[in-house]
């Protein structure tokens, strides 16, 4: 089968042309040109991925299989997906524009690991406790949540389609995995390896779909719990939607991520590294850290570093290993962080470095890596997801001030925290309200630990034990002296 050219839906174990003969053409952000074509979910289709998950759920194996049972398929799951990691790397590049040089990193570094991380992890995790209170006792038994609606974003599909789908098929659950119109090949080839592991029919069923069908999946009657990854609007509005059938539901959105700089860093080493990071994927992700904050002592230092470093970036054709920066993911993308730029120009920032579609690449949603200096913390651009190569410089007037910067926003996602002083860096790092933080560019150790946000960020927790408990539902049940 042509990775790049998908005739049919992965539904109930096989391949199923959509219902009503509808495609998406997939278009390369580079080159702007058709490069592959997807199966359009209608709502017919999804009634019938639904139907096949509750079958699977209900009345299937694989809820009824032990943890260990489960886990021995995921880890086949595993060395399946890492023998392909090069052709889902691939794929991306074309149909998002991620560049090559970062497809190791966010496109394909977690995937075949995060299948081994929850088959280790379900083999031992606590599903089951005795309480004794007197002559009372009971059983607690953590119990799959059932049939899962997962929808997921186009910066990184396959990574974030495993951060739902591993968890979810450890605790026990089925899924319909609905894939974005903008990059939806890709995520294939996780359901031809779940496959080819040796999947039940119908846990796991794969409807690329726009978001009509998105939310036709969310309301149906037939999923008990929503996964979602995308924007906070877009999240707002499954909320509302899960609270009006009190639908269990988990939420990754947006950030407007804080790197805070304190006045023992190494200014010179500490900035280039945050613009780096800021660029990865062309900006395109949730927890990049695009509010730089340092101390004002030292601010047009930060911002000329800041903008020189900017100016190395390259910028290209995303399938030569020498691109940085590749394109947006599409056309309104470009135009909206381009809008952002102007609007941020009009409230009286200075453009330090870039603010343009690169000259050369006349063809392809580009835009220059992009520093913005004198940008007030309550301006537009300092408080929206830009999700684009942008970041802007702001100053601060000591640690109260920065976590007091850093905090003020809507979102509480990501974030980080530069001293010369670990220590010093730890103690300003618990002050910030945000679901993770990087003390001098130490990541937590991600899929070992959750990840997700405060506020406006999301609800709920993907990744370490965290995700698993996430499509898990507790249950007691009281027992007589000689139930055991």
């Amino acid at each position: 089968m042509n990775a790049l050219d998908r005739p049919a839906h992965y539904l109930d174990g096989g391949w199923t042309p959509p219902a009503r003969g509808e495609y998406f053409d997939v278009v390369s952000p580079s080159t702007e040109e058709v490069v592959g074509r997807a199966p359009a979910a209608s709502d017919v289709d999804i009634d019938r991925a639904v139907a096949a998950a509750r079958t699977a759920f209900d009345d299937g194996p694989w809820p009824r299989l032990t943890p260990a049972e489960r886990a021995d398929l995921l880890a086949r799951a595993a060395t399946l997906l890492r023998k392909r990691t090069d052709e889902i790397a691939g794929i991306t590049i074309d149909e998002m524009g991620c560049a090559l040089s970062s497809a190791p990193q966010g496109q394909t570094g977690m995937v075949a690991p995060l299948f081994d991380y929850y088959a280790e992890l379900v083999r031992s995790a606590p599903l089951e406790r005795s309480v004794a209170v007197g002559e009372r006792l009971g059983l607690v038994t953590h119990e799959p949540v059932g049939v899962v609606a997962a929808i997921t974003p186009w910066n990184a599909p396959v990574t974030l389609a495993a951060w739902k789908v591993a968890p979810a098929l450890a605790a026990g659950c089925a899924v319909v995995l609905k894939p974005p119109p903008e990059a939806p090949l890709s995520t294939f080839v996780l359901a031809e390896a779940l496959h080819e592991a040796g999947l039940p029919p119908g846990v796991l069923n794969v409807l690329p779909g726009d978001r009509a069908a998105g939310e036709h999946l969310v309301t149906h009657p037939g999923t008990d719990k929503v996964a979602f990854t995308g924007s906070t609007a877009a999240g707002k509005r499954i909320m509302a939607l899960c609270g009006a059938q009190v639908k269990r539901v988990s939420l990754e959105l947006g950030g407007k991520s804080a790197a805070v700089v304190l006045d023992d860093a190494d200014l010179g080493a500490v900035v280039p590294r945050v613009i780096g990071g800021a660029m990865h994927l062309s900006g395109q992700v949730c927890g990049a850290h695009t509010r730089l904050l340092v101390p004002r002592s030292r601010y047009a230092e930060a911002v000329d570093t800041a903008a020189a470093t900017a100016a190395t970036i390259v910028v290209g054709d995303p399938h030569d290993p020498a691109t940085i920066v590749g394109p947006l993911v599409a056309a309104r993308q470009r135009d909206r962080v381009e809008g952002f730029v102007r609007q941020a120009v009009a409230d009286g920032a200075r453009i330090a470095a870039g603010g343009v579609r690169p000259a050369h690449l006349p063809r392809g949603w580009y835009v220059a890596p992009t520093v913005l200096a004198d940008v007030d913390n309550s301006a537009p651009v300092a408080r929206a997801e830009i999700f684009g190569p942008v970041i802007c410089v702001i100053a601060h007037d000591g640690d109260d001030d920065a976590v007091r910067i850093a905090n003020d926003s809507p979102y509480g996602l990501s974030g980080g925290v530069w001293s010369g002083d670990p220590r010093r860096g730890l103690r300003v790092a618990r002050r910030l309200r945000t679901g993770s933080v990087a003390i001098n560019g130490y990541f937590p150790p991600f899929p070992h630990v959750p990840f997700g946000g405060f506020k406006e960020s999301g609800l709920g927790r993907e990744l370490g034990p965290e995700g698993l408990f996430n499509f898990l539902e507790p249950r007691s049940i009281g027992l007589p002296p000689d139930a055991e």
